[in-house]
This record gives structure tokens, sequence and C-alpha cells, in this order.
């Protein structure tokens, strides 16, 4: 079944999507060139942003009548930029659970995800020490952790080499397909795609400006 539709999308009055359907429990790749609003469509999908017209339907319900807050604990984005607080892995994972209101992680739970991720670093180390390609994973890391039922990934792998891209994200679907996460990615990286996409949706043939 579809976990995720739209109709008559349109945003800020140039990106006006065709009806678009994702199903539950799938790996779903949105591909095109740049600026064919595949970002966008992410961030309306997770109410980070608002259409000007149209309708985007969670579970058969129009996000539109739900509480943002609420849509964006069950449907996560994971953005591009990567933001860590400058202070140890164990403090980012706390703070980040303490603005969600959640329960402290255990440290058995926080170096379970950093495995998943292929970041096995000591918990005490400063993220300020990593380098941009290990904050990327410490930052997966903490997203996958909260157990979301859909994850938005806008380029999950851009600052990993073709190796550890590759690993990681066959890890993310690992994960993904053992606790029925759907899971709708933006990537560039071909390779990936042609590896793990399910379905893919490519906006630049579809998307019209």
């Amino acid at each position: 079944m579809n976990i995720i539709e739209t109709e008559a999308l349109t945003y800020a009055g140039i990106l006006h999507y065709p009806p678009l359907r994702i199903m539950e429990g799938a790996v779903t790749f949105l591909t095109g060139d740049s600026g064919s609003g595949k970002t966008t469509l992410l961030r309306l999908i997770n109410a980070t942003l608002s259409p000007e017209y149209g309708h985007i339907f969670y579970r058969g319900e129009d996000t539109r009548l739900s509480d943002p807050l609420e849509l964006r604990r069950k449907v996560l984005l994971t953005g591009q930029s990567v933001f860590l607080f400058d202070t140890t892995i164990r403090d980012n994972f706390h703070m980040y659970y303490e603005y969600r209101d959640l329960p402290t992680p255990s440290d058995e739970l926080i170096d379970r995800y950093l495995s998943l991720c292929m970041a096995p670093f000591a918990l005490d180390s400063s993220c300020n020490t990593l380098s941009g390609g290990e904050r990327q994973r410490v930052y997966l890391a903490i997203f996958l952790s909260f157990g979301a039922d859909t994850l938005l990934l806008d380029e999950p792998t851009s600052a990993l080499d073709r190796h550890l891209s590759d690993s990681v994200f066959s890890n993310i679907v690992s994960f993904a397909k053992n606790s029925g996460t759907t899971l709708v990615v933006v990537s560039h990286d071909t390779e990936l795609v042609k590896k793990h996409a399910e379905f893919e949706l490519n906006l630049t043939n579809e998307v019209r400006r």
C-alpha cells in the first residue's frame, strides 16, 4: 500500500509536481537534475515547507490537518547539513533526545546505532575532532536511532567515499527492512541508486516549471 501520496502539488509558483505515490516499506529514490525539486519535495512531505496548492497524504490523512511536530516525529528528515553540538558523541545523542522529549539513550543503544553507521568511535570523543565523513555517520546514527516510521534522507552519504557509502547505505537498508521503515532518498550517486532503489522517481522528467 502507499504510505505517501500527493495531488496537484505546487510550491512557490515554480514547481508543479505530478501525482506521486510512495509505497510503504520500500526504498524509493528521488533523482533528477539540480533544481528539479527533490529536496523541496522532502521538506514538503515533512511539513518543513508548506505547499502553495495541492495536498500531501500520509497514511491517508492530509498532512495539513496533522500536528507538524507529531508528523515530523513519524516522518523524519535528515538534511544535507550536518549539525552536531561541540561536545562528545554521547552528549550529542543525549541533547537530541532531550530536545525530542525522549528518555536518555543507554550507551549500548548509542553504540548499536554508531556501529550500524560504521562509526565505532568512543562515546567520549569530541565531535570537533571528527572529519566531515565521520560527522555525517554520527549524525545519521542519531537520527536512525529515533525509530521513525519513515526516513527522508537527503544525500545521506555525500561525504563518504565509494566503498564506505555503499557499506553504510547497505546497513541502513537492512535496518529499514528489519524494522519496517520506509526510506525516501535523494542522491546523485548513480551507483547507490542502481544497487538499492526499489522505486525511482526522476523529477527532471516529471516536474513542470
